[in-house]
């Protein structure tokens, strides 16, 4: 796992260039902070920052192989899960390795079969190619985005990152947002390729872009398919754990300490349980670690999302599968401190609204990371087999708006009420809304002969795993890499998702609840009390002290009238929130605070222009 960047010049020669590409490689230290190495030749620039996790001598980037026509270079994040077979099938094609890495068998892949490579990949991967040969770069990303990339065509090429900070490191990369960018920041529908900041652009998933003296160019390799399922009940409970076992058996390979994330949920426990049964045959044990907050589990209240504090489940879960496991115990003080808030945001170069979730998470991996350098997560297991709450609501089932929105307009409020009127006015986030769910549903094919109950399922399914669990991977991925952790997420597997998108909605909740196929095809590793539980989120702190924190940095704020922050947010409104009695009524009324918040940190950092006209 590591950090990538690099820029093409075509009119130009970038040796001259090595102080910019040094600025642009460094802001990506935090994904890598082992190793850092550039490359330069003529118009093409390469930055890499090393998080060492396979092969820890021999897989040093940037790699490069030398032809008869030209030198071909690699810069490369992420993991291949198949290397070992690829490097097999390249060996006797001819191909001469010199180090144990899944980067050269990449590079070799590529020599061999050009960018279909991306076809042969089972992994979570964003990498770039110079071909000197042909005198274009290449950029692939995995099928489901797990992996960040973004790119910003210049006048003669284009820059490239990781991240925007490594794009916006660069001087011909202007920190700006539009209208059109604070759309999409405010409305949670993350529109396929939109990165928000003006003029960057995300490699989609499954997609590779080639840029050369003639353009850009895109190629998808991989999308989500409408296909018939003919397997049984039986058969297809079966199929998914046949699956899981190889899926979490390749994703266990690892050089470093690994570790399991356990939410005492269905989801993490059963990856979990399986990967202990694998890793004990060994004779070794997993590592598992959870997130907890002071007192919530004895002063736990129940609402209408969480019905059970998380902690008596995990560890039920860690005594039947015998895992060696840890409790990471947050307080409400650490969860508001804006140092941490300033962490995360510089870690997901925008204030995205997740509040003490994303703090927790942030605070989470830090701890893990002194101990593990691979964690394995549940992530996207609810988009994949049907586990969120809007999956079974009649109002989102029948809504012509994204099921999510639905959800969280009915909990949390609409965050977007903390800007100012005006600001609404001119951004019309409905249409927005309303604009991209029409796009996001057109291309969804209906299978002959499928109800309309059956093809409004799979609608839902389609936008949760090409739409929502994007922002969701996108969160986990910067919260872990701000602290050099990777975190592979085993549900991402797309021959898992290709399998389970395409079972029937009535196989999916085939005994009326939630996540039924996973919850059969793990029950024998599960604790009953796990196997009987309901979806339960991410877990929030319940502490008064935080929404205290909030309300007193709010009212600092407020004391700041001059501040840019007032451009954009309400100050009456934010003055409500600040000054209303204790405990704050309303998760609305918290999740404003943490956006005006979250804006006024995020313009201190970036200070972007922001561009309304």
């Amino acid at each position: 796992m590591c950090g990538i960047t690099g820029w093409i010049s075509f009119d130009r020669d970038l040796r001259s260039e090595a102080a910019t590409l040094d600025a642009m490689t460094e802001t990506m230290s935090c994904r890598g902070p082992d190793d850092r190495g550039t490359w330069v030749q003529g118009h093409a620039a390469l930055g890499h920052r090393r998080l060492a996790i396979i092969d820890l001598p021999g897989g040093r980037q940037p790699m490069s192989a030398e032809t008869p026509h030209g030198t071909v270079a690699l810069v490369y994040s992420g993991e291949t899960y198949n290397f070992g077979e690829l490097r097999r099938e390249l060996s006797g094609r001819g191909h001469r390795f010199t180090t144990d890495s899944d980067t050269e068998v990449v590079l070799r892949g590529y020599l061999e079969w050009g960018d279909r490579i991306a076809e042969r990949l089972n992994g979570m991967y964003a990498f770039a190619v110079w071909d000197g040969r042909r005198d274009q770069l290449v950029m692939i990303r995995d099928r489901m985005g797990i992996k960040p990339f973004y790119y910003r065509p210049t006048a003669d090429g284009v820059l490239f990152g990781s991240e925007p900070k490594a794009i916006l490191a660069n001087p011909l990369a202007p920190a700006r947002i539009t209208a059109d960018g604070l759309r999409e920041l405010f409305t949670m529908v993350k529109t396929p390729g939109h990165a928000v900041w003006d003029g960057i652009a995300e490699v989609e998933p499954g997609t590779v872009v080639t840029v050369d003296r003639a353009g850009t160019h895109r190629r998808v390799y991989w999308q989500l398919e409408t296909r018939p399922h003919t397997d049984d009940r039986d058969t297809t409970i079966a199929t998914v754990r046949s699956l899981l076992d190889d899926i979490v058996r390749r994703q266990l390979i690892a050089d470093v300490p690994r570790c399991t994330l356990l939410s005492g949920g269905l989801d993490s426990s059963a990856m979990t349980a399986i990967a202990a049964r694998q890793l004990g045959a060994h004779g070794e044990k997993v590592r598992s670690f959870a997130v907890d907050f002071v007192g919530q589990t004895d002063r736990f209240v129940a609402d209408e999302l969480r019905g059970t504090p998380d902690t008596p489940f995990v560890h039920d879960v860690a005594r039947t599968a015998h895992t060696d496991h840890q409790d990471i115990v947050l307080d409400a003080q650490a969860l508001a401190d804006p140092d941490i808030r300033a962490k995360v945001i510089r870690a997901r170069d925008l204030p995205t609204g997740f509040g003490d979730m994303d703090a927790s998470l942030y605070l989470l991996f830090r701890a893990i990371r002194d101990q593990s350098t691979v964690a394995l997560s549940g992530e996207s297991a609810d988009e994949v087999f049907g586990g969120y709450l809007q999956f079974f609501d009649e109002e989102a089932r029948r809504g012509e708006t994204f099921p999510w929105l639905v959800h969280f307009g009915r909990h949390f409020g609409d965050d977007a009420e903390v800007l100012r009127p005006d600001l609404l006015t001119t951004l019309d986030l409905d249409g927005y809304v309303a604009d991209s769910y029409r796009s996001a549903i057109a291309p969804i094919r209906r299978l002959d002969g499928e109800s309309d109950f059956e093809y409004r399922m799979r609608r839902i399914c389609n936008l949760h795993l090409t739409r929502f669990v994007r922002v969701l991977l996108d969160r986990k991925d910067r919260a872990s890499m701000a602290v050099g952790l990777e975190v592979r997420v085993p549900f991402c597997d797309h021959r898992l998702v290709e399998y389970v998108y395409n079972t029937p909605w009535a196989l999916k909740s085939f005994d009326g609840r939630e996540k039924s196929l996973l919850r059969e095809a793990t029950a024998d590793v599960l604790p009953r009390s796990v196997y009987d539980r309901v979806k339960s989120p991410y877990p929030s702190t319940q502490d008064p002290k935080y929404a205290a924190a909030l309300q007193d940095q709010a009212r600092e704020l407020l004391a700041n009238p001059s501040h840019p922050v007032f451009d954009l947010v309400d100050r009456d409104r934010l003055h409500r929130f600040a000054h209303r009695e204790l405990p704050v009524h309303t998760q609305a009324d918290r999740r404003g605070l943490e956006r005006a918040l979250d804006l006024a940190v995020w313009l201190d950092l970036y200070r972007p222009e922001i561009q309304l006209a």
